[in-house]
């Protein structure tokens, strides 16, 4: 009797430290949750901002490399013209075969 009184007890005192840990167990992993999604939000602002730059420069190598404009400013400020037919040497390079 003594031994089943005694196990009764200590079972109980088992118990009720249990669910007190269990419940600072279950704050500590929320909170880590809290942390890591804020993490996530932050990273996914971050990307978002990072896109949109992307997408914009993109635009700006478009308009940068457009034959267009790089004619006008060949002609306009470099003075440049294109070549006549006359003017143009074709080269051809012929592999080297060795045996």
């Amino acid at each position: 009797m003594k031994i089943k009184s005694l196990l009764k007890n200590f079972c109980l005192v088992i118990f009720s430290l249990g669910i007190p840990g269990l419940l600072i167990l279950n704050g500590i992993q929320s909170s880590k949750y809290r942390e890591l999604k804020k993490e996530v939000l932050d990273l996914e602002k971050k990307q978002e901002k990072l896109i949109a730059e992307n997408k914009k420069l993109i635009t700006d190598i478009s308009v940068l490399s457009s034959s267009d404009r790089i004619e006008t400013i060949a002609e306009n400020d470099l003075g440049m013209r294109k070549a006549e037919t006359e003017e143009i040497v074709r080269v051809e390079m012929r592999k080297n075969e060795r045996k």
